[in-house]
This record gives structure tokens, C-alpha cells and sequence, in this order.
């Protein structure tokens, strides 16, 4: 994998699209990911996006944004001026086009300088998005924003599932993302499980049950509707649905979705989200729906 180095001018983004119900920014410690090569890559919405992949493979390039704490000091400020005058709060996203806590991280410390700046300057809501179980090294900074912001770590458990034949394994164990969100929830800190993209899950029951044992929350999201094209067509065009398809005939339908919705319901009644609802912590009612969930 090529890593290279940059200077960035602003780190925080003003949230379109996808993202602009759910915060008023996002943040991007990297540009590129070094788990782009693992199972969580292969169904990464960022892979289709030619603007930050320039052309290159995703997963064989990461570029540290190593100014990335001083740039957010200089600029939240204004940001945090106009996402109030604009949003009615100052919330960012960290991190929605890469892995914040990747294992390279221990030796340039990009996230970790941005939580620091955080922490001197916070914002009204972090909402922290991880797949990996190195979010742990971070709790003690996390402990630190809880008392500071409005906080929210979202860690992405896909399925029960260590392998799927023919995808490459997770980057982190089930296992070790569960007892990351255990840890973390022990520590008082908000945490939601974040089932994205849905993958075949073998125990339905046994799946959330664990869910509800570990997080306080859980959101459903499929790559239809998720992946920023119509009818999931980005993801069509990659190996995972036919992958998907073998294991678990229907999965890569949104049918599949509100099956695991109702599921979900069961065993975390009112704590239940639903695509970009969910990772903008907009959650189901605890009874039966009064009308189908949304196809989209």
C-alpha cells in the first residue's frame, strides 16, 4: 500500500446528499483506506467515488492528512458560526469516506490529533463511525468528548458471519467489534451498532439479541438506498450481491432488510433505525409499524 503525507485547508466538509439530514460536516482524517482490501471494502460505498479515489485502487492507497487537527481549530470557529445559522447545531460526522482508527494510525496519529482538537474545541454532537476495534485505543479521548459534546459511536456489524465464501475476512473480528461496543458502552459512552451494508446473517434472533446486550441502539442499512445510486446499482456491479445471493437467496433485496428490521424490533423495541434515519439517530416506535418502511 502507497501512504503518503498532505496538508488539507479546511478538514471540515459542509454535509449534501447522503449525509445532510444527519450533521452539518464531516471530517476525513485519511483520504483513501487501508482496509479497502477487506470484507468492509468490498461493499465501501467510497470506492465508486472517482473524486477521492482519483483513479487509483481503494485499498492501495492512503494519504494522512497530517495537519488535520490543526486545520480544525483554525476553521470550526466559522463553521461552528455557520452550521448554527444553518442547521441549528454544529454536529460532524468522523468519520463517512474512511477508516478513522486503521492500524496505521498508531504511527501517525491523525484521528487521535483531531480528537485532541475536539476536545479543546468541541462541537455540539460527534458522531464517531468505525469498523474497526481499534476505536478502543481512543476511549480514553472518548470519555473526554462524552463530557464535552453530545456523542454517539457507531460501530458497523455487518452479520454473524466470520466468512463468506468468496469475500475476503473482516479487518476486525465480531468478536473483538462486540466487545469494543461493550467496553465502550461500560464506559458511559452512547453506542449504536450500525448492521451496514447488510450482509446474510445465519441467527437472526441470536444476532440481535447480542446486538442488545452490547449497544444502545441498532440502524439497518442496505446498499439499496445506501450506496448513493438507484436501486444499488454501484454495489450491483461489484462481486458482493451475487456473494450474498449464495449464502442467503433474497439478501440482496430490500425485502430482506425489512425482514431483519422487524427482527431487530423484537429485541430492541424503540431503538430501531432505518437507513439515513438511523445514523442520524431517528429510531422506529417501540410498536408495530403503522405503515411499510421506506424502499429507499
Amino acid at each position: 500500500m502507497r501512504v503518503t503525507r498532505a496538508r488539507i485547508g479546511n478538514i471540515l466538509t459542509r454535509t449534501t446528499g447522503y449525509l445532510e439530514t444527519v450533521c452539518s460536516h464531516s471530517m476525513q482524517p485519511y483520504r483513501g483506506c487501508s482496509l479497502g482490501f477487506s470484507l468492509c471494502g468490498v461493499g465501501c460505498y467510497v470506492r465508486h467515488n472517482h473524486y477521492l479515489t482519483r483513479g487509483e485502487e481503494w485499498g492501495g492507497f492512503l494519504e494522512a492528512r497530517e495537519n488535520a487537527g490543526e486545520s480544525y481549530l483554525l476553521n470550526c470557529r466559522r463553521e461552528r458560526r455557520w452550521a448554527k445559522r444553518s442547521r441549528g447545531e454544529f454536529s460532524v460526522f468522523l468519520s463517512s469516506s474512511t477508516e478513522p482508527f486503521l492500524p496505521q494510525e498508531s504511527r501517525l496519529g491523525i484521528t487521535g490529533a483531531l480528537l485532541d482538537a475536539m476536545i479543546e474545541a468541541p462541537a455540539d454532537v460527534l458522531i464517531v463511525q468505525t469498523h474497526s476495534h481499534l476505536v478502543l485505543e481512543h476511549s480514553e479521548r472518548l470519555e473526554a468528548l462524552r463530557e464535552r459534546c453530545g456523542l454517539r459511536v457507531h460501530i458497523s456489524i455487518e452479520t454473524d458471519r466470520e466468512e463468506i465464501p468468496g469475500l475476503p475476512p473482516p479487518f476486525s473480528s465480531i468478536d473483538s467489534r462486540f466487545e469494543a461496543a461493550r467496553c465502550l458502552r461500560d464506559a458511559g459512552i452512547e453506542v449504536v451498532i450500525t448492521v451496514s451494508p447488510i450482509l446474510p446473517v445465519r441467527d437472526e434472533d441470536g444476532f440481535f439479541s447480542r446486538i442488545a446486550e452490547s449497544a444502545d441502539a441498532v440502524v439497518l442499512d442496505h446498499f439499496i438506498g445506501g450506496d448513493g445510486s438507484p436501486g444499488g446499482t454501484r454495489t450491483r456491479r461489484t462481486p458482493l450481491p451475487r456473494r450474498m445471493e449464495a449464502v442467503e437467496p433474497g439478501s440482496s433485496e430490500l425485502s430482506y432488510r425489512d425482514r431483519l428490521v422487524e427482527t431487530a424490533r423484537r429485541w430492541l423495541p424503540g431503538r430501531v433505525g432505518v437507513g439515513i434515519d438511523g445514523f442520524a439517530g431517528r429510531y422506529l416506535p417501540a410498536g408495530p409499524p403503522s405503515r411499510p418502511l421506506r424502499t429507499s
